[in-house]
């Protein structure tokens, strides 16, 4: 089957070569333009009909934490799209032994046609980009999760169909995926409430950008320390683990500050009676949230968890 008869098939074109760091750097437009390409995607997957759009193409994929999603995802989404997905651990590879990044950026644009990286720091992944030929994909950093948060969007748009002006509440810790998720929820427009304890809120200047992000689009903005008020009507409840990879010394600290932000059933109850119930993995039970909400009737855990794939897959196409 000839690429031109998969006619509704179009890579987002204004995004080729670029790297994704963050959302903010994507105008509202491609972020839909994603979403779609997402969706006609997964549906090709599932009737076998996967184009081979990177034929030919290599994804280099380097770690510095551990995976599950993320290195299955990207690895089957190249296999998938007719590449290849190479692991690395940074423990196997010169820059783990001191070269630098700018000399790792060079040598791996001679090798590869593009990056995946899953790293501790953003500044680092600012800087491998900056100094790479090839487009770049941030897989994690400590401040960004852009990949997760088109995920959640995917599962979302399929569940509740148009996103402007739903109501977003964001329960827990505010980190990279809380940082991501509002960036992605901005550009469509929702209405986002982040419930944090005050030591634990997002990053201030992020927030900033955030909210002139929403209100561009007819969206809001808020964040607050009370999560009855954050999950009232909403349309959706998110959470994740309260103590992330490199933080189990603040864990004992952490659980002290979250205990009153657990999602259950008493705070589900003022939401909205179908809301949607995500989580990006991996969650621990009866922490963060409980057994009966997140393998409850309302919960798209899993459907969220594979809508990686698919997501990724459009930016892969998009930007290799």
């Amino acid at each position: 089957m000839k690429l031109l008869e998969w006619v509704n098939i179009k890579p987002v074109e204004s995004l080729k070569g670029k790297d994704l760091l963050t959302l903010f750097d994507y105008s509202t437009e491609e972020v839909k333009e994603l979403l779609e390409l997402a969706i006609d995607l997964k549906f090709l997957t599932k009737e076998e009909k996967c184009p081979p759009l990177l034929a030919g193409k290599t994804l280099g994929m380097i770690f510095e934490k551990h995976s599950t999603r993320t290195r299955i995802s990207f690895e089957v989404g190249m296999q998938q799209l007719g590449g290849h997905g190479m692991f690395m651990h940074s423990r196997d590879l010169q820059i783990g032994r001191g070269e630098s990044i700018p000399d790792t950026a060079k040598v791996l644009s001679g090798y590869l046609d593009g990056i995946m990286i899953r790293a501790n720091s953003h500044e680092m992944v600012e800087e491998l980009a900056e100094h790479a030929s090839i487009p770049v994909i941030n897989g994690l950093t400590d401040l960004f999760h852009p990949c997760q948060a088109l995920a959640d969007l995917l599962t979302l748009q399929e569940v509740k169909g148009g996103l402007a002006g739903k109501k977003l509440a964001y329960i827990g810790d505010g980190n990279n995926v809380a940082h991501s998720l509002a960036i992605a929820a901005a550009h469509m427009g929702m209405h986002i409430h982040i419930a944090s304890p005050r030591e634990y809120e997002p990053v201030e200047w992020i927030s900033e950008k955030i909210s002139k992000l929403a209100i561009t689009n007819g969206g809001s903005y808020a964040v607050t320390s009370n999560p009855v008020e954050a999950v009232k009507s909403a349309d959706c409840i998110y959470t994740d683990v309260w103590t992330s990879m490199g933080q189990e010394q603040e864990a004992e600290a952490r659980l002290a500050a979250f205990e009153q932000f657990q999602v259950n059933d008493h705070l589900v109850a003022h939401a909205k009676s179908d809301y949607v119930f995500l989580h990006c993995l991996p969650a621990h039970r009866e922490e963060e949230v409980t057994a009966s909400v997140i393998d409850g009737p309302n919960s798209y855990v899993f459907q969220q968890a594979e809508n990686r794939l698919h997501a990724q897959k459009a930016v892969l196409a998009s930007l290799l």
